[in-house]
């Protein structure tokens, strides 16, 4: 690492940042001129310095530095694989990956960006390699994938190490192949995008089917072929 790359990391180290308890993005404390936040998740925010664009600077939340190391040997597992992002360390609460360019498949529901088969068939193949050198692909959804150059880049692993499915990405293919046709190539209002999200938080816990939150959902999105 250079001399001037730690500064950048020192620089970072002035950002505060915080989670909340519902599942809602962190939010940011702190000067981080110099920088420009590229992403906002529930643990952490990502920045990007344009001195070292090739650079993702992920900032954990002060609560959830644990994270960070276990993010980094799941990296450490993948190796290098085009699904994923390379990691090139961790210096404290920061895990500074490679910048991965592309928009989120959130942002091609809101935009109204067409999402090709073959990038859900590649979180798929994504998702067996992921088992094939024993970790568990957890946590798989639209924000952290990216629909670049035409294909699938997951960019959040942190979950890997956990047991269990959380049948967040069964539950979002269940989705695209019995309802995207009727959406693609419309743009959706963020209020409705949020409103399904939050929906499906409070759904999860309760004992009831895909199916019926599928059906719920028909009653509230228009899902009417054009």
């Amino acid at each position: 690492m250079s001399h001037e790359w730690k500064q950048l990391i020192s620089s970072l180290n002035q950002i505060t940042v915080t989670s909340t308890d519902d599942n809602e993005p962190v939010t940011i404390r702190g000067e981080y001129e110099g920088f420009t936040c590229v992403g906002i998740g529930t643990d952490a925010a990502v920045f990007r310095s344009p001195d070292y664009p090739e650079y993702a600077f992920k900032v954990y939340a002060t609560t959830k530095a644990d994270k960070v190391e276990a993010e980094a040997r799941v990296y450490k597992a993948l190796g290098e694989s085009h699904y994923f992002p390379r990691c090139y360390g961790t210096y404290g609460n920061i895990l500074v990956l490679s910048f991965e360019s592309g928009i989120t498949l959130f942002d091609c529901v809101l935009q109204g960006i067409h999402i090709p088969k073959h990038v859900v068939d590649g979180v798929e193949e994504a998702r067996e390699y992921v088992r094939s050198v024993g970790l568990n692909p957890r946590d798989i959804h639209l924000k952290n994938i990216l629909l670049q150059d035409g294909r699938a880049k997951i960019v959040d692993v942190s979950e890997y190490i956990l047991d269990g499915n959380d049948y967040r990405w069964e539950h979002l293919k269940k989705g695209y192949d019995e309802f995207y046709s009727l959406i693609d190539g419309r743009a959706i209002p963020f209020w409705v995008v949020e409103t399904v999200r939050k929906w499906y938080h409070q759904w999860v816990n309760r004992p009831s089917t895909i199916e019926d939150f599928m059906a719920m959902l028909s009653k509230f999105i228009p899902f009417n072929k054009q």
